[in-house]
């Protein structure tokens, strides 16, 4: 072999989702050489365990078997050879989502995190991929899409063959999608691109691929020329009820509902469309934004056990600050529904009373086993680095443009963060984002940061956007699902509707409750998540918006519910609605925010 560590990944079983892979080292370790899989995948903070899905793992040199022993939940070591060493083993795919590894007869999917093992003393090391196909004519339209480089000498066709990543780091930073599907190129800025999509769907990607280069044109601009990248890859999966990303440094991994593609010959941008685009720019974002600029503690990845930060509010509220933003600002999207989808975002992070429980630097180092484990009651105790974060990211850009008079603002902010990095590499300690915000603007912030990530005090939004000549206001929801949006306040109901407090859904049996609010009349009475509702005031409730349309604020109604298979008769007092719906709307015309 001409590499020191070589290996080989096929789709040996996809009607089992089982791949096969072998791993080849030339020079193993004299002591017996150990090997490691990743327990988390960088992008999103969980101990995930992806040894688990290892289904039979053996090694040997010369034809001949060599003892592997188990040393701890992913990590093996094999007794000494005197030759190569190769190390054969399958893994179970079938998680359908942007982290792991997925196959059956339709495609497959891969994170290096899921099929490659670490080989330690060569994580360093420079290393081969060859990625096989299937065998079988029912795979014979199937390609390989990947940003890992290519090994030109080495290809077999359709892009199966091999290829060469610098390192274990890099290695694992370049998913593979493999299977019958369409794709579309562009260029950004100079830089090719290339858009896959896979799943059975019907849509325009002449359209997204023109939609998807005015997101990256932006954001290459926003940074500045040249990208850090020489080729970047989208891979989408479009399914039912679907929705996700994953950032990798020149490509990502994406998933959405099939009805979110545009459809051929539309003209506006639906609502599950600008998800969508907003979804791909919040991941395109990401290259820059803690693929290369991140925390210290990720410099390099641990692996093997949580990296705990305080810094997520940074790299992923901002993050997602800028991606609605970057569909306005590239022309995608107006004004007034850019505004709505910000005043969507400010209800959901005021509905929460988490908010008043936990800081956003607390939401950012607990992400491992809060944000990530969510339950019924996660809605009060927790709040999201994501959404809280954007808003924190929404109030700098405010307060620099309103303090400097225009002169900066929160994209002068990310251009020093980035310039730093180009010229040191250097991760940011915990305490160092701040304090380059400071040298960026001249401005003190401290008091803000103070108060925005180590307080559960409220920012000052009303304030802030009042600044820009936008109003901030309250209205009564009218429905479960209405978060607000742009526009002058609805006039007032004659009589307010009832609420419980609660997220319901439908249940084979009545209503489900998913989450019960603090401070709410469902968890006065004493209903939990989970519980599920069969009548009120003796007759069946099979809706939840029909079962509160029932009630009166003030006027006690009998609820008969099931916890686990126990029937519980409560007495429910329910509450009169509160205005929780944010409205923006424009008072007059004052800067540049948020068109620039």
């Amino acid at each position: 072999m001409s590499v020191p560590v070589l290996y080989r990944i096929r789709p040996a079983s996809p009607e089992a989702h089982l791949f096969e892979v072998s791993l080849t080292v030339a020079q193993p370790a004299k002591k017996g050489q150990m090997f490691h899989l990743p327990a988390w995948i960088p992008g999103s903070y969980m101990i995930r365990e992806f040894a688990r899905h290892i289904v039979s793992l053996r090694a040997e040199c010369s034809g001949r078997p060599v003892a592997v022993q188990k040393l701890d939940k992913h990590s093996w070591q094999a007794d000494p050879v005197d030759g190569v060493l190769t190390l054969h083993y399958q893994v179970y795919a079938f998680d359908l989502s942007v982290r792991g590894a997925y196959l059956d007869k339709q495609r497959g999917f891969f994170n290096g995190t899921s099929v490659f093992l670490a080989v330690e003393g060569y994580e360093q090391t420079a290393c081969d991929v060859e990625i096989e196909a299937p065998k079988g004519k029912h795979y014979q339209d199937w390609r390989v899409a990947t940003s890992l480089p290519v090994r030109p000498d080495k290809q077999k066709g359709r892009g199966f063959g091999r290829y060469r990543a610098e390192n274990y780091d890099e290695l694992i930073d370049h998913p593979v999608e493999l299977g019958a599907f369409e794709s579309v190129s562009f260029k950004a800025c100079g830089v090719p691109h290339e858009f896959v999509v896979s799943g059975l769907f019907r849509a325009d990607l002449k359209r997204l691929a023109r939609d998807a280069k005015k997101i990256c044109e932006w954001h290459i601009r926003l940074f500045g020329e040249p990208a850090p990248f020489d080729r970047y890859v989208f891979m989408l999966f479009a399914g039912k009820d679907i929705y996700g990303g994953l950032e990798h440094r020149s490509s990502t991994a994406l998933m959405c509902d099939r009805d979110d593609l545009p459809l051929p010959g539309a003209k506006q941008i639906s609502d599950g469309y600008m998800r969508l685009l907003g979804l791909i720019s919040h991941e395109y974002f990401h290259a820059w934004n803690v693929k290369r600029l991140k925390p210290a503690v990720f410099q390099p990845y641990d692996l093997a056990r949580e990296g705990h930060t305080h810094l997520l509010w940074a790299f992923e509220g901002i993050t997602s600050y800028y991606d609605d933003l970057a569909l306005l600002r590239a022309g995608l999207i107006d004004r007034e529904r850019y505004l709505g989808q910000l005043a969507e975002t400010i209800s959901g992070v005021m509905r929460g009373n988490g908010r008043t429980k936990q800081t956003l630097e607390e939401s950012s180092f607990d992400a491992w086993i809060k944000y990530y484990r969510q339950d019924e009651n996660s809605p009060n105790s927790i709040v999201s680095y994501y959404a809280k974060g954007a808003l924190v990211a929404l109030s700098l850009d405010l307060l620099i443009r309103d303090k400097t008079r225009g002169a900066k603002s929160l994209d002068d902010v990310m251009r020093f963060l980035w310039k730093k990095w180009q010229k040191d590499g250097a991760g940011l300690a915990e305490d160092e984002w701040e304090s380059l915000a400071i040298d960026a603007t001249g401005l003190d912030l401290r008091d803000f940061f103070d108060r925005a990530l180590r307080s559960t005090e409220d920012l000052p939004l009303a304030a802030l956007l009042a600044t820009q000549g936008i109003k901030l206001d309250y209205d009564l929801a009218a429905s479960a699902g209405d978060r607000g949006g742009f526009g002058a306040l609805k006039p007032a109901p004659e009589s307010p509707r009832a609420t419980l407090g609660v997220k319901a859904s439908t249940d084979v049996l009545g209503v489900r409750l998913q989450q019960v609010f603090d401070g709410g009349a469902a968890q006065a009475a004493g209903l939990s998540g989970g519980d599920v509702i069969v009548a009120v005031d003796g007759l069946r409730v099979a809706d939840p918006e029909k079962m509160q349309a029932r009630l009166m604020p003030g006027q006690s109604a009998t609820v008969h519910a099931f916890r686990r298979d126990e029937l519980m008769t409560l007495q429910v007092l329910p509450q009169a609605q509160a205005p929780d719906a944010c409205r923006l709307s424009q008072m007059k015309k004052t800067g540049r925010w948020p068109a620039d």
